[in-house]
C-alpha cells in the first residue's frame, strides 16, 4: 500500500509515516522553515517509549518527516517540550542555535524522576545534540514536566512554564537557558500537563499574556518579566472531544500565533499509523463585552488546497425537505449562516454522522457511534443567542473541525465513517430554517503534488 493514500489515513491534518504519536512539540520557525516535533512510539500502534519525532514544513500544509530529533536514553523517555532560537548567544552553545527543552521521564527507578533537560542544533535542524550538563531542572515535585520555554524581551531573560501536579503549575527564569529559578506559582483549575505561554495582542492593540494547559484551558492576564497577574477568569479555546495538548509556534514573522494540537482519541484500525494532528490554527484576541475571548481560525494558508466550489444563497431545510450539496468528494471547508426561524433543532449529517444544534437548549454535540475515546466527554458547546450564527467546518477522511462565530467557539472531533450515501446533509424534524451564504470547497490531498 503506498504511504499516505491509506483508507483511514487523514488528507490534509499531519500523521506520522508508521506508529503512534500524541502531543505536539517544539513548534518552531526558522528560516522559512516550520519546525514540527511530536511524541512518537516508533516500535507500536500504541503508546509507549516516547521519541521526538521531526517533520518540516515551507506552509504549514505539507509536511515531509525527517529523523528523529530526540530518543531515549539513561535518563529516560523523552517527554514533551517546547523550543526557541537562541538569537543572541545567551546560552554560548552558538549563534542562532535552536534548542529543545523537553522532560526526560525516568520510570524505572523504584523512584520516579522526571528532569528537564535540553538539546541543540546549530545546522538549522538537521542535527541535534544533546547538553553535556543535562538536566537543566532536577526534579522539583511528582512527575513535573512539559517545560514551554519563551523569551521574554523586555527584560532580556528566558521564561519557562512547567507543569508540576493536579492543576498546579509554575514559571522559572533564566538569563542563559541553562540555570533555572522558580518565581511564580500557577493554578489552572480543572486541567493539568502540556502549558503552553505566551503574548497576543488584543483587537485594541493591548499585549496580553495567555497561559493555557492540556485540556484547552487558559486565562488572560499581564506579565513584566517579574509576575504573571492573570485579569480574567479561566475560559476554554477546545471545546471538542478530542482536542488536547495544544501549543503555538514561536518564533514566528508578523507576530502570528499559531496553534495545532493532538485529536486524542480517533480510531484508524489496520491502518500503519495511529492518531493525528489537528489543523493548523491561528489565534486572535478579542474583547466581548469587556472580556478577553481567543478566537481559533484555520490558517489562509488552506485557500492553496480548494478544488472545485459549490455556492448556494439560500436553502430551506425543514421537515420532508432536507438540503443536499452536490458533491461526493471526502475533503471539505464549509461555511454558512444559520438562520433559526422556526426551528427547534438543526441536524448536518456528515459521512454518518450527526452534529446536532440544539437551538432550544442552545447547545451544539456531534452524535458518534460507538467510537472508542482516550479524553472523556466535554459539554456540549453552548450556542451564541440570537436569530442567526455562523460556522465553518473542516471535514477530513477522519475528522471534523467545528468554528461558530469567526472561532468565538471552537472544537475538534474524531469518527469514522458510517454507511451513506451523500457525504452532506442538512435536516430538521422541528419547524423551518434557512441555510445562507453556504459555500463549499473541495480539498486536494496535501500527500501529492
Amino acid at each position: 500500500m503506498t504511504e499516505y493514500t491509506e483508507i483511514h489515513r487523514p488528507q490534509f491534518h499531519f500523521t506520522s509515516k508508521r506508529k503512534w504519536i500524541n502531543d505536539p512539540n517544539g513548534l518552531v520557525y526558522f528560516n522559512g522553515v516550520w519546525h514540527l516535533f511530536f511524541q512518537h512510539n516508533i516500535e507500536a500502534n500504541t503508546w509507549g517509549p516516547m521519541w521526538w519525532g521531526h517533520a518540516v514544513s515551507s506552509d504549514l500544509l505539507h509536511w515531509e518527516q525527517k529523523d528523529h530529533a530526540l530518543h531515549p536514553d539513561k535518563m529516560g523517555s523523552m517527554f514533551s517540550g517546547s523550543a526557541v532560537v537562541d538569537h543572541n548567544n545567551t546560552s554560548g552553545l552558538g549563534e542562532n542555535a535552536i534548542i529543545l527543552f523537553y522532560t526526560a521521564a525516568n520510570r524505572d527507578d523504584s523512584e520516579a524522576s522526571y528532569t528537564q533537560c535540553m538539546a541543540y542544533s546549530l545546522d538549522n535542524g538537521v542535527s541535534w545534540e544533546k547538553y553535556a550538563n543535562n538536566p537543566v531542572v532536577k526534579t522539583m515535585v511528582g512527575e513535573d514536566r512539559d517545560p514551554r520555554v519563551v523569551w521574554h524581551a523586555k527584560t532580556q531573560q528566558w521564561i519557562m512554564a512547567l507543569y508540576l501536579t493536579e492543576d498546579k503549575f509554575c514559571l522559572l527564569r533564566s538569563q542563559d537557558a541553562k540555570s533555572w529559578e522558580k518565581f511564580q506559582d500557577i493554578q489552572l483549575t480543572s486541567d493539568c500537563e502540556c502549558p503552553d505561554f505566551f503574548s497576543l495582542s488584543d483587537n485594541n492593540g493591548n499585549e496580553k499574556w495567555i497561559f493555557s494547559g492540556a485540556n484547552g484551558t487558559y486565562t488572560v492576564g499581564s506579565f513584566d518579566g517579574e509576575l504573571f497577574t492573570e485579569e480574567s477568569s479561566n475560559n476554554l479555546f477546545e471545546y471538542g472531544r478530542n482536542g488536547y495538548a495544544s501549543q503555538t509556534w514561536s518564533n514566528t514573522d508578523n507576530d502570528r500565533r499559531i496553534q495545532i494540537s493532538w485529536m486524542a482519541g480517533g480510531r484508524y484500525p489496520e491502518m500503519p499509523f495511529n492518531q493525528q494532528l489537528s489543523f493548523p490554527l491561528e489565534l486572535t484576541l478579542k474583547n466581548i463585552n469587556g472580556k478577553p475571548i481567543i478566537h481559533r481560525w484555520p490558517i489562509d494558508e488552506i485557500r492553496s488546497l480548494y478544488l472545485k466550489t459549490i455556492n448556494m444563497a439560500e436553502s430551506e431545510v425543514s421537515k420532508g425537505k432536507s438540503f443536499i450539496p452536490k458533491t461526493s468528494a471526502k475533503l471539505f471547508d464549509i461555511s454558512f449562516i444559520v438562520d433559526k426561524a422556526s426551528s427547534k433543532s438543526l441536524y448536518l449529517m456528515i459521512r454518518g454522522h450527526y452534529l446536532s444544534f440544539d437551538w432550544e437548549n442552545n447547545e451544539f454535540s456531534m452524535q458518534s457511534s460507538g467510537e472508542h475515546k482516550i479524553v472523556e466527554d466535554r459539554k456540549t458547546i453552548g450556542l451564541p443567542k440570537g436569530k442567526e450564527i455562523s460556522v465553518r467546518l473542516l471535514v477530513d477522511k477522519t475528522s471534523i473541525e467545528i468554528f461558530i462565530d469567526n472561532g468565538l467557539l471552537s472544537g475538534s472531533f474524531c469518527f469514522l465513517p458510517d454507511g451513506y450515501i451523500n457525504p452532506i446533509v442538512f435536516l430538521s424534524y422541528s419547524g423551518t430554517q434557512y441555510i445562507r451564504n453556504f459555500t463549499l470547497h473541495e480539498l486536494k490531498t496535501i500527500w501529492s503534488d
